[in-house]
């Protein structure tokens, strides 16, 4: 049983989405989630990176919206049934995930690229960092790792999704790749595929976080469809109501 250890909320502060915003987190630090218990979460909005659950409780905003695909009406696009194809080539690893050099190394290439691109702040993100942010032990924790076997120089580790797994729900958490293939489009893919995995296991929705239009990298999210929307922020004795997006809401250009 979920053990509460802290609870807060963050004063308002820059947004890191939309700069013209005020943002504020719920958060809460617990231990011993069940899975069961996590996926409750999730159907409410939560997200998870180590021992941390947070959702966004800003006063005046609310463009993050949760999203989740139902796996069995998915249809992927032209464009991301070619990513899917042009990745179909690397091997894929699906297991607990972990910390080693070949990870934090793949990581800092990534970000490496989006601090040059996209002008995003550093991230020094050490070993303990990653431990603490993307393998704290955890029932439900998962990573999707891809591999370019005819890499010069042997097998590459060149993709990983960080993602959790609970009887009915998958979450996409985080997604980072090395920036020599971004032609292959291995964040489209990477979707594709969890949705996939998610349907062959049985499971209906794969959760990927919040949509927000007006941010480049969370706005790409409306692109999956059909997609669900959570309608507000539900409280634990509230039942969630997830909405079929409708197919004349803005999308991704």
């Amino acid at each position: 049983m979920a053990t509460l250890v802290g609870h807060s909320i963050e004063p308002p502060d820059t947004c890191s989405y939309l700069p013209e915003q005020r943002a504020s987190l719920e958060q809460l630090v617990m231990k011993d989630v069940s899975p069961e218990e996590y996926e409750v979460l999730l159907t409410r909005g939560w997200r998870r990176f180590g021992p941390m659950y947070f959702r966004p409780a800003c006063r005046d905003c609310a463009e993050c919206v949760s999203l989740r695909i139902p796996t069995a009406t998915f249809q992927p696009n032209r464009s991301q049934r070619r990513a899917r194809a042009a990745c179909a080539r690397l091997r894929v690893e699906v297991g607990p995930p972990r910390v080693d050099a070949e990870r934090l190394a793949l990581y800092h290439r990534w970000h490496d690229e989006r601090e040059r691109t996209r002008e995003w702040n550093a991230s020094p993100l050490s070993a303990r960092d990653y431990f603490l942010q993307f393998a704290f032990p955890h029932p439900s924790a998962r990573e999707v790792a891809y591999y370019d076997d005819a890499a010069e120089g042997g097998p590459r580790l060149v993709g990983l999704g960080i993602c959790d797994e609970t009887p009915r729900a998958w979450s996409a958490v985080y997604f980072f790749y090395d920036p020599a293939y971004a032609r292959l489009s291995p964040g489209s893919a990477n979707v594709v595929f969890q949705v996939e995995l998610a349907r062959a296991r049985g499971i209906p929705h794969v959760y990927l976080g919040y949509r927000v239009l007006g941010c480049a990298s969370l706005r790409y999210k409306a692109s999956f469809g059909p997609h669900e929307l959570l309608e507000g922020r539900p409280a634990p004795s509230e039942a969630p109501r997830w909405t079929r997006a409708r197919d004349d809401e803005p999308t991704p250009p």
